[in-house]
């Protein structure tokens, strides 16, 4: 596939051979001794079978070196992350997030042109005739749980905060509908306020790297910040969930295909094999557009279609 091959060229000179494995290092020991003579009579001392040695399990300060170097490789090969939901400024943002869930972006940025061409502002979003917005933004999913939420966390911003997302975490957690996630979302790419965005991709990789074996999102996100510098937080956040949703993936990983497999613990739980694990690539990586339909300049793919395009 040509687009498959577009893909492949951003990064197939950063993809690494994965380490030999134990057996294949045992085979080659063996094949490497002399075959023994028919009829030579053993060695009077026979040697003793070796004992087995277990891995010594990875220290802290180990880990921790080996996760910045994953960071730093990931910005080498990501050097364009970013958000994946179109926005303009800090409200729209906020809107894009909370329909972001349960669906992906790229479904609601192809969604979110009809909603804010309708609902503009705080005000005019407060104002929604229920049914109207349910209607627009049904094809996110929730919809009816959606609009309250949108209509909730809008009459909060009208009436007290001026209209205006605030930049406070505190302050977007009391907001209907808003978490942590999405207060960090909106934290880190309206504001330039560090944050993580601990989502289902950020929570799955962190655990496959043994950064953490926490499941609960505000234990991961703890457990995360105390090993990179808050000035990293919200661009490994990018990098992270570009990862997981290009290579490594929930059921199908594309290990053959990861540069970082060097450094991957949970090698081998996907695919191996290098051309096999090519053809699990997604977006740009894999030669496809991507999920925003406005992206930023420096994004190598290609924009998403409308809804409805052909």
């Amino acid at each position: 596939m040509a687009g498959a091959d577009v893909g492949v060229g951003l990064y197939a000179g950063r993809v690494s051979n994965p380490p030999m494995t134990a057996q294949a290092k045992g085979a080659e020991r063996v094949s490497a001794e002399p075959n023994s003579a028919v009829g030579e009579q053993p060695s009077a001392k026979p040697k003793k079978a070796a004992k087995a040695t277990k891995a010594k399990p990875e220290s802290r300060l180990a880990m921790i070196r080996r996760a910045r170097r994953i960071n730093r490789e990931l910005a080498e090969v990501y050097p364009y992350a970013h958000p994946e939901l179109d926005f303009r400024n800090p409200f729209e943002l906020l809107v894009a997030t909370v329909l972001s869930a349960q669906t992906t972006d790229l479904r609601v940025n192809q969604t979110t042109p009809a909603v804010f061409a309708k609902y503009p502002t705080p005000e005019d979003m407060a104002a929604a005739v229920p049914e109207e917005l349910e209607e627009i933004i049904r094809p996110t999913g929730f919809f009816r749980a959606k609009t309250k939420s949108l209509i909730g966390l809008s009459t909060a911003l009208r009436d007290r905060f001026d209209g205006e997302v605030p930049g406070r975490l505190d302050d977007l957690v009391s907001l209907p509908g808003v978490g942590r996630k999405t207060a960090n979302v909106v934290l880190g790419n309206a504001f330039g306020v560090p944050g993580l965005t601990v989502d289902t991709h950020f929570g799955r990789l962190v655990r496959r790297w043994k950064w953490t074996e926490q499941e609960d999102p505000e234990k991961v996100e703890a457990e995360i910040a105390a090993i990179f510098p808050k000035s990293e937080w919200t661009m490994l956040s990018h990098r992270v969930i570009f990862h997981g949703r290009r290579i490594c993936h929930s059921r199908k990983p594309a290990c053959g295909a990861c540069p970082i497999a060097h450094l991957c613990p949970s090698y081998g739980e996907g695919e191996t094999d290098p051309e096999k694990a090519r053809k699990l690539l997604k977006y740009e990586m894999g030669g496809y557009p991507g999920q925003r339909l406005n992206p930023p300049p420096d994004y190598p793919g290609k924009a998403a279609a409308p809804m409805g395009a052909v």
